[in-house]
């Protein structure tokens, strides 16, 4: 199968992405053999395609981003393994809100017609977590919820190094 993995540490955890010859298709927070088979379960259906998948280019853009040297992913993103939905709501994300921004929850329901639950829900089913920053959508009166490293603490670390939030004194 043409899907390769690479890890980058981080202060939020061992983050994997794994990756086809489409580009990105999977991100974790926690680098582990349950993840890993749990993406090659999850691509089986799909046909292999000829090429390579790049990793060294995907690992060198999330060391970046984690040192806080790059603002914008240009790493290809392989969307097979999100439904339509999915894709509509996951897409106008990636491209509509930048780095150091965020939406709430209503701000995408209101733009796609879709509910503010249903955006949550599918917020917390992103499989490309960090790349397509579902940390960057927030309720209307706080953060919200995140089901990536260590739930909210993580969207928070994420905000705060982004500049969204201010550093905290503790």
């Amino acid at each position: 199968m043409g899907l390769s993995f690479v890890s980058v540490p981080t202060d939020v955890g061992l983050v994997v992405a794994a990756v086809t010859a489409e580009g990105v298709v999977a991100t974790s927070f926690d680098d582990g053999p349950e993840f890993r088979e749990r993406v090659r379960e999850r691509m089986s259906p799909f046909r292999d395609e000829p090429g390579e998948p790049e990793t060294a280019e995907v690992g060198r853009q999330l060391a970046a981003y984690f040192a806080g040297e790059l603002k914008e992913f240009t790493v290809p993103v392989d969307w097979r393994l999100m439904s339509t939905t999915q894709r509509r709501v996951l897409g106008l994300l990636f491209e509509s809100v930048p780095y150091g921004r965020a939406v709430t929850y209503g701000d995408l329901a209101h733009e796609t017609g879709i509910p503010a639950r249903a955006i949550g829900s599918i917020m917390g089913s992103n499989p490309i977590p960090i790349i397509v920053p579902c940390h960057r959508v927030v309720a209307g009166d706080g953060l919200g919820g995140f089901s990536g490293g260590t739930g909210v603490e993580s969207k928070r670390w994420l905000l705060t190094m982004e500049g969204h939030l201010p550093p905290t004194l503790f």
